[in-house]
């Protein structure tokens, strides 16, 4: 992990769970005197920020990990700009992952969304306050993050799997294929739409991360145009989510059978049959 300056600021608090124990309003500063860290180049606007009872707190919308500067703005997408994170994105993620959570599914523990009080003014003009979601996950790293890991590390976290094999699978790709593939079924059967579902946002753990493209019944996208389309979107997860599974079997050198996947997905409800193009 690389060490990253940053300073303490005041904040309010908008959302805080159980779980929060203590809050870390932490920007990126070059000249601060608190250390954050980056774990690897993937992880552009997060930072672990403490480590506490074997789990990893994280926090996300601080800055941008590279460049000399906090928050950079291209002009491209309005509001959104590179290192931070939108109120009503830093709220939907804590919700959306709350809910995700109660399904069964293993993704992180959300702790709070803060909002500090620094005004940051954009190219058009708008005024807002960057936001802040913490949270903590048993792994920081990413399925993307495998050529920043030891192999130690990778060990160590796939290992971990067999704790929670319900497959019988003793390949370590077709056991991470089973839960993946369990969580998407638990996602669909409760019309959840992730949303983005790739290699950067699984952990090593297996824990989904990352809602804030997410939408559920409890919680609908706010314009009606985007709601129309939840359904057509959810299709795609499938495949990314054999994407997710393709590369963990490469990170670990496991040569992944695809005929044996292709029988897992049906299993599991998604026929890829009904998506392929071939006679």
């Amino acid at each position: 992990m690389r060490e990253v300056n940053a300073s303490q600021m005041e904040y309010e608090v908008i959302l805080k769970s159980e779980s929060c124990q203590i809050i870390y309003p932490f920007i990126k500063d070059n000249q601060g005197s608190l250390i954050m860290y980056q774990p690897t180049p993937h992880h552009g606007r997060s930072f672990v920020v403490d480590r506490r009872h074997d789990r990893y707190i994280v926090s996300k919308g601080n800055g941008l990990g590279y460049s000399q500067y906090t928050f950079l703005n291209s002009r491209e997408f309005g509001n959104d700009t590179w290192g931070l994170l939108l109120e009503q994105d830093a709220i939907r993620d804590y919700h959306l992952g709350q809910d995700i959570s109660k399904l069964g599914i293993k993704t992180n523990v959300m702790e709070c969304v803060i909002r500090i009080e620094n005004d940051i003014t954009l190219p058009n003009g708008a005024t807002i306050k960057p936001s802040l979601l913490q949270y903590s996950v048993e792994c920081p790293y990413r399925i993307c993050d495998t050529a920043y890991m030891t192999r130690q590390e990778l060990e160590e976290q796939i290992t971990q799997w067999e704790k929670d094999n319900q497959s019988g699978f003793k390949d370590y790709y077709l056991i991470a294929s089973d839960i993946l593939l369990r969580n998407l079924k638990t996602l669909h059967d409760n019309n959840i739409l992730h949303n983005a579902i790739h290699p950067q946002n699984y952990t090593w753990a297996l824990e989904l991360l990352d809602f804030e493209l997410a939408c559920s019944p409890c919680h609908p996208y706010d314009n009606i145009e985007d709601q129309r389309h939840v359904k057509d979107l959810l299709p795609r997860e499938i495949i990314q989510t054999y994407d997710v599974i393709n590369h963990i079997a490469w990170s670990i050198g496991e040569e992944p059978n695809y005929s044996i996947l292709d029988e897992l997905f049906y299993n599991y409800g998604f026929d890829l049959s009904e998506y392929s193009l071939s006679d």
